[in-house]
């Protein structure tokens, strides 16, 4: 990767965090709605590696408000435990069966939308 990628990459990481952060307690995303909110629609994958490195950060990134298009808890393992996701999700009143959010359509946040 050359310096300017990796400068992009970055700035692409920090505009997912500044979204990420906005979304609100007991609401869930999508890593697809971030990237088309970005302008970037075909980069989802690059919203999840965004997500997988949102520990890094020193103010907190409420990475476990992100889920797939069908409402899964797909990031579940880079949470340390399979089961931290669920219960972050949990805590704010959010119900999952199966790995899935239940009324996904009605908790969804989208930022298209809200911002």
């Amino acid at each position: 990767m050359t310096g300017r990628e990796s400068q992009n990459q970055g700035s692409f990481f920090e505009n997912v965090f500044a979204i990420v952060r906005l979304i609100p307690n007991g609401r869930v995303t999508t890593y697809g709605a971030i990237a088309a909110c970005l302008g970037t629609r075909g980069s989802a994958r690059m919203v999840g590696w965004a997500m997988n490195a949102a520990h890094t950060q020193i103010t907190e990134i409420p990475a476990h408000r992100v889920v797939n298009r069908n409402g899964l808890l797909t990031g579940k393992h880079h949470f340390g435990s399979p089961a931290i996701m669920q219960q972050l999700l949990e805590n704010e009143g959010i119900t999952i069966i199966e790995d899935q959010v239940v009324g996904f359509q009605d908790l969804f946040w989208d930022p298209m939308i809200e911002l």
